[in-house]
């Protein structure tokens, strides 16, 4: 937003305002504590801080609606002079989808499988008063071309299914904005979407809303993606607001020290460094301390902090954190970044993994072409691209899941079969993979250690007691104790489940790790967490690690060679300081400066230039005619 809009935003008063909002369990427990804030009209304000934090429940309550077991206890959202939490159901019916949206962070969730695009964009428009089908058609066509989609009748024909990733994000942004809401709640829009598919989302809220003049509140766990949408910004920790201010201001000084943790544990792309992450876990409501709860994982922690909780303090116009040291942490040095990455030596001698002219297919559709890479033993090799480039296909290829392929993948000097039912006992146990969902991929019906204990069953390693010791020892050796082995995933958070479907890939120890996407639901301390995780575990056990993603800044803590991928083809493969550091071909340039970063696109060019040259060579470059 410009300096003008910004100006003309601030005279037009708040469009929303919070105050004193209170939200707890059913059993009384508060979740949500003294939240109050403002959203000017055409405003973004960014909402970020850990799972569990309150987020999406303080979003939600914008709504008027609670989660079930919890209620909203007290406070007041005003939309205007209305209040949202004194309207009754019918009221809160109609006030949803017309004067308040909502954009859930899963597209495929907002949209119906069984009704055509165009169909669910008009019942949007009917839903809350519009009549005209001459109306309709063109608001319609109003709305697509806003979202930056074809607006013919053949496009609006398609079923959910038929549209990628971005697409359907952008087709309920369109619904979200479709009746031109005073206030918009986007939760999560951009997880899970390549950095293209995300800066195209991106602009597309920032410019919706400054052009209608809706309020946004923006929910997200990715402080990067925060600072390219939200002109303020607000932290919670523990269901309260840490630090409340103006981006620029909170990212380059913040006045909290969990905020400057945050920002600390932030992925870069300007150099390869240990990602920092905060020890210790936010405590659950119900065992938050009478102090400050952020207190016990902090490393400038005093008596009084224990005391009670502070009360908001002024540091600069607009700007407020709840530390009662905030005129003193506001002065100091940014957080220290980690030392470089001290990535283990790799072995050339032979490649423990090999492609070779690698064709895939979906059905008689061509999607993988001529892919040929090595990985080396002790070596992390990354694969990264837009939704659709291949990345996931070719590892799942590699594990055996998708088997509908030409070419070669050799296992040392083993020739693989297509699928993972005809391959070897041992051939399996060799390849693990960890999927990127860290909710769907454990049975919630068997225990942890049931889970991470499995494979030696299947794989005729261990039983009995030895089963169990190796078990405790493979949860201690992924910072989880050996007390896990009894819990359920519905009792752990989303980075112990990662934690617990890695270490259920190296029980049986593994020569490849096939990592898809472990990190993009996760938050960046915990992200921060399990890629030192993962560093460590690679230099202790001597893994080789194929790592896909779409985190580009993440590849430099943890890969030494990156493989670029676009429509199936490879674009750039090579050192991954040198690709990222110099590209050769404008797709890579391309998926750079679309990726979201605290540093500005000119000062991370000019840092890259300074560290690595335009020297550098590289081990294959090829045009892919992009």
């Amino acid at each position: 937003m410009s300096i003008d809009q910004q100006a003309a935003v601030t005279k037009t008063g708040a469009a929303v305002t919070v105050r004193g909002l209170q939200i707890a369990t059913t059993s009384g427990v508060p979740v949500v504590t003294d939240l109050s804030f403002e959203i000017a009209a055409g405003e973004v304000l960014g909402v970020v801080g850990e799972s569990g934090s309150g987020k999406t429940t303080v979003g939600l309550s914008l709504l008027g609606h609670a989660r079930r077991g919890l209620k909203i206890v007290s406070g007041s959202v005003l939309l205007g002079d209305q209040d949202v939490l004194e309207m009754d159901d019918v009221a809160l019916r109609r006030l949803r989808g017309s004067l308040v949206s909502y954009v859930p962070q899963d597209p495929a969730s907002s949209l119906n499988p069984a009704l055509r695009i165009g169909v669910q964009l008009r019942e949007a428009l009917k839903a809350h008063g519009s009549t005209s089908d001459a109306e309709n058609t063109a608001r319609i066509a109003e709305m697509m071309r806003e979202v930056a989609l074809p607006d013919d009748p053949e496009y609006l024909r398609r079923y959910p299914h038929q549209l990628s990733g971005g697409q359907q994000q952008r087709i309920g942004l369109a619904m979200a904005f479709a009746n031109r809401p005073r206030l918009i709640v986007l939760d999560e829009p951009t997880t899970g979407l390549d950095v293209t598919t995300q800066a195209t989302v991106l602009a597309t809220v920032r410019d919706l809303a400054a052009a209608y003049g809706s309020a946004a509140l923006y929910v997200s766990h990715d402080l990067a993606v925060v600072a390219a949408v939200a002109s303020r910004v607000a932290v919670m920790y523990a269901g309260r607001i840490v630090e409340l201010g103006p981006a620029d201001q909170l990212f380059e000084s913040s006045a909290h020290p969990y905020t400057r943790r945050l920002v600390g544990a932030i992925p870069r792309l300007t150099g390869s460094r240990v990602l920092v992450g905060i020890p210790g876990h936010a405590p659950s409501p119900g065992s938050r301390p009478p102090g400050c709860a952020f207190a016990p994982r902090c490393q400038l922690h005093s008596p009084e902090c224990d005391e009670k909780v502070p009360e908001p303090l002024q540091v600069v116009g607009g700007h407020t954190s709840r530390c009662i040291k905030a005129l003193e942490v506001v002065k100091l040095q940014a957080v220290t970044p980690g030392e470089r990455v001290q990535s283990p030596r790799v072995d050339s001698s032979a490649p423990v993994l090999s492609l070779k002219n690698l064709v895939a297919h979906y059905g008689d559709t061509e999607v993988l072409h001529s892919i040929n890479l090595d990985l080396e033993h002790h070596e992390c090799l990354a694969i990264v691209g837009e939704s659709g480039s291949g990345k996931t296909t070719t590892a799942r290829a590699i594990a055996g899941l998708h088997r509908d392929w030409t070419g070669s993948i050799r296992l040392g000097d083993l020739d693989l079969a297509t699928s993972a039912h005809a391959r070897s006992t041992d051939v399996r146990r060799q390849i693990q993979y960890v999927f990127q969902n860290p909710y769907g991929s454990l049975n919630p019906r068997k225990s942890v250690g049931e889970t991470v204990g499995q494979p030696l069953q299947v794989f005729g390693i261990a039983s009995g007691r030895e089963a169990d010791h190796r078990v405790a020892e493979m949860l201690e050796q992924v910072s989880l104790s050996a007390s896990y082995a009894r819990r359920y995933p519905d009792q752990l958070s989303g980075g112990e489940r990662q934690r617990v479907a890695i270490a259920r890939a190296l029980i049986s120890s593994p020569s490849v790790l096939v990592c898809d996407e472990v990190t993009s639901a996760l938050d960046v301390s915990v992200q921060a967490a399990i890629v030192e995780l993962l560093g460590n575990l690679q230099r202790e056990l001597g893994l080789s690690m194929v790592f896909v993603t779409h985190n580009l800044p993440l590849v430099r803590s943890i890969a030494q060679k990156i493989v670029v991928l676009a429509n199936g083809s490879i674009v750039e493969y090579g050192d991954t300081a040198a690709i990222l550091g110099n590209p050769q071909q404008e797709y890579t340039r391309h998926l750079i400066s679309n990726t979201p970063s605290l540093e500005t696109a000119r000062m991370e060019a000019v840092e890259l230039a300074s560290e690595f040259g335009p020297s550098h060579a590289l081990h294959v470059t090829r045009s892919a005619g992009i």
